[in-house]
């Protein structure tokens, strides 16, 4: 599923063809992707002006004149397809705007799915609220870190995996950070320690910000609007990379299953806590 790197990728990609423009035009091909389509989704949409792009967690948001805000899940393999001349099979909801632009929201599994909310309602929106803070937003950092980690039992992964404590974080961006803050991903949060969240705090926004640059990290079904594919699974240190030398001092990559995700670290590196629980 995308992760917030490559939301973010979309997202950017998409606002030259749309900030400023008039929807000329909004088809909708079936009346449901994983969740039925807004009623009237076309007409609330046909004649609207888009006048801001943003992203949270791993939803893209369209706001446009007329008060909507349109929310992209892009799921397990959806993609916004600009300009693609003839449309196919799967481009199940078409935009049309008065550049002359196309954008096709295609999406062969149908798990992502499309919402419109009154953007002044927009943080209460159920897809929307109660997600957490932005690991790039001005707030983020060690005394955040600390909250969240302190007393509680869960596996760091699984902390910071959590959508309620921590927006847009995946699978993929969870094992590179914790590898570079040097934490095992099944060390319970109370048993990390301050200098190991210190670490932690800088390197899940630099691991963000290296994957946006890089595109996004394609290994399946990810690309850019423009259909560019995103190349930061090449920088992975630790990721999919089972059995392989770690980059820091050749250990082979280890893997373990945890809550049905596949987790990897280096076993040297990353190594099994031993702080005791204060009495």
């Amino acid at each position: 599923m995308p992760e917030l790197p490559e939301v973010e990728t979309v997202m950017r990609g998409l606002a030259p063809v749309w900030e400023g423009q008039r929807f000329t035009r909004v088809i909708a091909n079936r009346p449901d992707l994983r969740r039925p389509l807004p009623e009237a989704l076309g007409q609330r949409l046909t004649g609207a002006t888009v006048t801001r792009l943003a992203r949270r967690a791993k939803y893209g948001l369209v706001e446009t004149d007329r008060g909507d805000t349109l929310i992209i899940h892009l799921g397990m393999s959806g993609r916004m397809r600009v300009d693609p001349g003839d449309l196919l099979k799967h481009d199940h909801v078409v935009f049309e705007t008065g550049n002359g632009r196309i954008v096709a929201f295609n999406d062969a599994r149908r798990f992502g799915s499309l919402d419109l909310s009154p953007t002044a309602d927009l943080a209460n929106h159920p897809l929307i609220a109660g997600i957490g803070p932005e690991p790039l937003g001005p707030g983020f950092g060690l005394p955040l870190l600390k909250a969240i980690f302190a007393d509680r039992l869960a596996p760091a992964k699984a902390i910071l995996l959590d959508q309620r404590l921590i927006a847009g974080l995946g699978n993929i961006y969870v094992c590179e950070a914790l590898f570079r803050a040097g934490i095992h991903p099944a060390t319970p949060g109370w048993r990390v320690s301050t200098a190991e969240l210190a670490r932690l705090a800088p390197a899940i926004p630099a691991v963000l910000n290296e994957a946006i640059a890089a595109g996004g990290s394609t290994l399946r079904d990810h690309a850019a609007p423009d259909g560019t594919l995103g190349y930061f699974q090449k920088d992975f240190a630790v990721y999919g990379r089972e059995d392989e030398a770690c980059p820091a001092c050749a250990t082979p990559v280890a893997r373990i299953v945890q809550s049905g995700r596949s987790s990897f670290f280096c076993p040297a590196c990353q190594p099994v806590a031993r702080r005791r629980r204060k009495a």
